[in-house]
């Protein structure tokens, strides 16, 4: 019989392909290595890691299927090698079993007892019996059973030929027969069948022979690879692990960066605002020097003044005014960034009423239409969104000052049951949204003064406030045609 598998070895396959040649790279082509090591160095640590752990079971399921396949040609094998003994063990067993017929009909002829014709013809029961077990052993060998065949006819000459000369000498005697009785009547029959049994005998046994140093090359190999398996998923592992190292060191130090930083920031900041806030302070003498000696001047000289001398001093005496103003905003600025929130409910219904009710003053005289939804209850600090709905609603009053009648929307949009969109809109000057950018930016203003007063600090203002709510401002408006200004705020209570 034939091995079980007509592959090559692993051996023989590594040999194979260490035997070709390698690819040439043409000249001038792309290097596709370097190309390779910035894909990889663009790869994040998490996905490093999923790449290694993705070579890692490649390698197992590789190195599992080289070995299940190994383990199947060894079982295999196995069983083919246990086949083989068996036929072996037959072919012995039928050399000897004819052997005996040919001793057992001899004795017969010569000595004509009984009992060496039953054991001829307990040999003749067995052959059938023999030639079945036999083709079966032997169905996966064509060369094999091409012996089998002629082993089967020789064994039907020679039992064929003894029994005509048993047959003989029951009808004629010992003299009939006496030739055959000591020369044996199958004896070169007998003859060939030893010879085709050693045949078989010595291929079955090259077979095993074949099949045992694929099974052990199999076996090695099959060790080799399960060991370089391990040494490589170690070698991942250990890749795997290394990264995973390099990153926690590499985020630890650039949080204790970061951290750093953020000290020196705060400070800085803290500084920042202190000197501001001081500086403001001290402008506050001289600005209020230069306004009271300017009206002082004026009173002295009201009458000696001419037109041209008075607005001098006017615009004096209004800048200064202005200057003050604004750093009356900046300190509010300030403030804001350095105050310490309180989270509390704060019904904004209430919050609007008291706004409109503090404006009253500069509502005289105006024609305003207003459309105020119901606004619900939000979580922040009342004094800081009191100060966010009077900056917006100031400014939508300030800027519908040139419109005969004035409209003024507040209301709230749902966008999610997390968040409440709450918006001013306006029938005023609106403005351009290229500008949109800088409506909130300190010192940022999309009109000139001589047209609508103010610092442009209160829309930074209100930014900042809702930034420190956790939540987001932005704007729309078209020029001439109005504006809308969107707080968006958490709804939910936020931890401090």
């Amino acid at each position: 019989m034939e091995s079980a598998s007509n592959h090559p070895s692993q051996a023989s396959l590594l040999a194979t392909e260490r035997s070709k040649p390698s690819d040439s790279v043409p000249a001038g082509s792309p290097d596709f290595s370097h190309g390779s090591v910035a894909w990889f160095h663009r790869l994040t640590i998490e996905q490093r890691v999923l790449a290694g752990f993705s070579l890692v079971f490649v390698g197992i399921l590789v190195v599992s299927a080289i070995s299940y396949h190994n383990t199947s040609i060894l079982l295999t094998n196995r069983g083919l090698d246990g086949r083989s003994h068996d036929l072996i063990q037959l072919l012995n067993n039928i050399d000897a079993a004819m052997s005996e017929a040919e001793d057992a009909h001899r004795r017969y002829l010569v000595t004509g007892e009984a009992s060496y014709l039953e054991i001829y013809k307990k040999v003749v029961k067995q052959k059938p019996t023999f030639t079945a077990y036999l083709k079966d052993l032997i169905r996966e060998s064509p060369e094999q059973q091409q012996r089998v065949g002629f082993l089967d006819r020789m064994m039907d000459r020679q039992l064929s030929a003894e029994s005509k000369a048993i047959a003989q000498f029951q009808e004629g005697g010992f003299r009939a027969v006496k030739k055959m009785a000591f020369e044996g009547a199958g004896k070169r029959e007998l003859g060939v069948i030893h010879q085709i049994i050693a045949e078989m005998d010595l291929h079955e046994r090259q077979t095993v022979g074949r099949r045992v140093v694929e099974s052990a090359a199999g076996t090695r190999n099959t060790i080799v690879l399960l060991g370089i398996g391990a040494l490589l998923q170690l070698v991942l592992l250990a890749w795997v692990y290394y990264l995973i190292r390099h990153d926690i060191t590499e985020r630890r130090r650039v949080a204790g960066e970061l951290q750093r930083r953020g000290e020196l920031l705060e400070a800085a900041n803290k500084e920042l605002e202190a000197f501001s806030y001081s500086v403001s302070h001290d402008l506050r003498a001289p600005l209020r020097h230069i306004d009271g000696y300017a009206a002082l001047l004026r009173k002295s000289v009201e009458h000696s003044l001419n037109d041209k001398a008075a607005r001098y001093l006017q615009t004096i005496s209004d800048s200064a005014k202005q200057m003050g103003q604004l750093i009356d905003d900046l300190l509010v600025f300030s403030r804001m960034g350095r105050q310490e929130m309180l989270r509390t409910a704060v019904n904004l219904d209430q919050v609007i009423k008291s706004i409109l009710s503090d404006l009253r003053l500069d509502l005289q005289g105006r024609e305003i239409s207003w459309t105020i939804a119901a606004l619900p209850e939000v979580q922040g600090d009342p004094a800081m969104l009191r100060q966010v709905f009077m900056n917006l609603i100031a400014n939508a009053v300030k800027f519908t000052s040139a419109r005969p009648i004035a409209a003024i929307e507040i209301g709230v949009e749902h966008p999610s049951s997390t968040e409440i969109v709450l918006f001013v809109r306006d029938n005023g000057v609106g403005f351009d949204m290229q500008y949109a950018t800088k409506l909130f930016g300190v010192f940022q203003r999309l009109h000139r003064a001589d047209e609508f007063e103010g610092t442009g600090i209160g829309l930074a203002n209100v930014r900042r406030i809702v930034h420190r709510h956790g939540g987001r401002t932005w704007a729309e408006g078209v020029p001439d045609k109005g504006a809308t200004f969107y707080v968006l705020l958490p709804g939910r209570r936020l931890d401090s």
